[in-house]
């Protein structure tokens, strides 16, 4: 029987990761396949309940028969970012007055789908249509709550996932919150895996452990599940129980990110980015 640590190994060497669609089966009961024939396979959608009140689940999962190659292997591509935006604006155009419908989004991916197709139809334009759907779910009152249970890396979690009020992830050795894969942070600053881990040992924002990542105050919570490779009945309900207490802290709390650097981790972390944008906000005001 492999354990989660062997799981996690594999995936790090190229093979599809099920997580997204496991806890998007796990928390709604339901497969996600799409009833739009627009959408591709790759993009679960599901409506659950969940906070008493029904929410929209959306995931990015690897589909092999895609129709662009670059986004066989969970990457969010042309189709998925479009896919996601038409879904978030869907449910801010059905629910315009009274209490916002939550959004909840299931994050697994591994990159932003870069390829000549991709970079010929503007895949930048399309990242960015869906990290504002979000943005103005979030602006227009609906709670919207990301979910890492994988990997969340590089433009693919700029699209899905980073806008959200409140960003919970599962406590586990194959969840990777970062701005690239480590191989590639290496080629870009011209050091070795090694030297990157090292450095990553006392500077916090270049280590690759969720635990260290939970410190720069970007995370609502990281929660402790028995298995994220396989989910129980006790970390589903433990999960759906922080994704719930997270809505209820996003209704009552503003609808900006301020949270992300007024919270107590980043006051201990990001001193530096702290005092920056106060010397930004200082000079925009006096020029203005």
């Amino acid at each position: 029987m492999s354990t989660s640590s062997t799981k996690t190994d594999k995936d790090k060497e190229g093979c599809l990761s099920t997580r997204g669609r496991l806890w998007f089966t796990a928390l709604t009961g339901q497969l996600g396949k799409s009833t739009d024939k627009l959408d591709p396979d790759s993009v679960l959608v599901a409506d659950a309940t969940i906070d008493n009140a029904q929410a929209k689940f959306l995931c990015v999962v690897p589909d092999a028969n895609a129709r662009f190659p670059r986004a066989r292997d969970g990457e969010v591509g042309l189709e998925e970012a479009y896919a996601l935006a038409a879904h978030v604006r869907e449910v801010m155009n059905s629910h315009k007055t009274g209490e916002r419908r939550p959004i909840v989004a299931i994050v697994d991916v591994k990159s932003q789908a870069y390829g000549r197709r991709e970079e010929t139809a503007a895949i930048h334009q399309a990242a960015a249509v869906a990290a504002d759907a979000y943005a103005s779910a979030r602006m227009a009152g609906h709670p919207v709550i990301a979910l890492v249970v994988g990997q969340a890396l590089s433009g693919a979690f700029l699209t899905h996932g980073y806008q959200a009020n409140r960003i919970l992830a599962l406590d586990d050795p194959g969840v990777v919150i970062h701005a690239m894969h480590k191989e590639a942070a290496a080629r870009v600053t011209r050091r070795t895996v090694k030297e990157l881990d090292k450095l990553a040992e006392t500077i916090v924002p270049l280590s690759y452990d969720i635990k260290d990542y939970a410190k720069l105050g970007i995370l609502y919570e990281l929660l402790q599940v028995t298995d994220a490779e396989n989910p129980q009945a006790a970390d589903v309900e433990l999960v759906k129980k922080a994704i719930s207490a997270a809505i209820v802290d996003a209704r009552k709390g503003p609808k900006d990110l301020s949270c992300r650097w007024l919270s107590k981790e980043a006051a201990t972390t990001r001193g530096a980015t702290l005092k920056t944008r106060e010397a930004m906000f200082a000079q925009w005001a006096k020029d203005n």
